[in-house]
């Protein structure tokens, strides 16, 4: 140790400044050399900038891509993103000093769709969403989101946004909580009624105009909406929603009990619709074949005597004698089977 200090006392200034320059060109080499390069996994893509600025691709923009097709015209006016030169998976590279490698993972991630990135507490911990239907019941959502970064949009998810999971998952509640507020059940889910008979009168009306029972029912169609309508967020945002689920829908509590009631009734008042369709369809048939029947047996009296007049008007033409030799023999025939016969005495008294 004594060495040392006398070393460093001994030391000039000019061996000061050698040691720091070979120390500098040390750690520059280590650094920006053997540091330099970099790999990228499989389920991982890179962008890389230059002075805070990534290497963009001339003239493309999200707008033209088949992605940006989802957005409407003030959409594409708003978000207007450069297309970007995308790392694939591999290596080594290379990246210089002033270059920096932004790294992001484009696998499919699932999380609740109550989850929110920057209050874990909310939504009841994450793991229901409250929302307002369309006949003021708060009821509670509980379901699953998948989603994955888009490659073909990265600048917007690495610059476009602050905090791209908070933006995107506020943006797909938002868009849940105005479908559940506006949404109406497909009319061929609605029972149809005789035009001569009142909507009030089979109490249908109520069950109907619930919509927590039209959200219950529709919960595929509810899903596919959502899909559609978050379909515009690849080209927004840079993440692709590649399925919403939905699997539960709770009413407030204080209603349950009496929604549970209104299921009843209407599903009561269905059963009996069924049941009166089906016995006037059972009615209509059986007066088909009745008439089918009659129809049958008439035709069956009529075809002898329209065969007889065919034969008849064929003997009229062998002759003018053919007709009554016809006749003559016919009525000694039925003289013959006869018991007593009248005959007319011309007019005499």
């Amino acid at each position: 140790m004594d060495q040392v200090v006398q070393y460093l006392k001994s030391a000039s200034a000019g061996d000061w400044m050698a040691g720091i320059g070979i120390g500098f060109l040390a750690w520059f080499v280590v650094r920006y050399g053997l540091l330099g390069f970099f790999t990228v996994d499989q389920n991982e893509r890179a962008v890389v900038t230059s002075f805070g600025r990534a290497q963009r691709l001339t003239g493309a923009t999200t707008v033209f891509t088949p992605e940006g097709t989802q957005m409407s015209d003030s959409e594409k006016e708003r978000y207007v993103w450069p297309q970007v030169r995308v790392v694939q998976p591999g290596g080594p590279y290379f990246r210089w000093p002033w270059q920096r490698v932004h790294k992001i993972s484009i696998a499919t991630r699932t999380v609740n769709m109550a989850w929110d990135p920057d209050e874990p507490n909310a939504n009841k911990a994450g793991t229901q969403i409250d929302a307002v239907t369309k006949d003021h019941l708060n009821v509670g959502l509980r379901g699953q989101v998948r989603f994955r970064v888009s490659e073909q949009n990265l600048y917007a998810y690495l610059f476009g946004v602050k905090h791209p999971p908070s933006h995107v998952m506020g943006f797909f509640v938002s868009i849940l909580r105005e479908r559940i507020a506006n949404f109406e059940a497909p009319a061929s889910k609605i029972p149809i009624l005789p035009t001569d008979t009142p909507v009030q009168a089979t109490g249908l009306a109520d069950s109907i105009g619930v919509s927590i029972n039209d959200l219950r029912k529709n919960l595929r169609n509810l899903n596919d909406v959502m899909d559609k309508e978050c379909a515009s967020s690849v080209a927004r945002y840079g993440v692709h929603f590649d399925a919403s689920l939905i699997t539960e829908i709770d009413p407030p509590e204080e209603v349950e009990s009496a929604l549970a009631a209104i299921n009843t009734a209407h599903n009561q008042v269905s059963s009996d619709i069924s049941l009166a369709s089906a016995s006037a369809d059972q009615r209509i048939v059986q007066s088909r074949r009745a008439v089918e029947i009659e129809t049958l047996r008439a035709q069956a009296e009529v075809e002898p005597l329209r065969a007889l007049s065919g034969q008849l008007k064929a003997l009229e033409k062998q002759g003018p004698g053919a007709l009554e030799s016809y006749v003559r023999n016919v009525k000694l025939g039925l003289f013959s089977k006869a018991d007593r016969v009248f005959l007319e005495n011309g007019g005499r008294q």
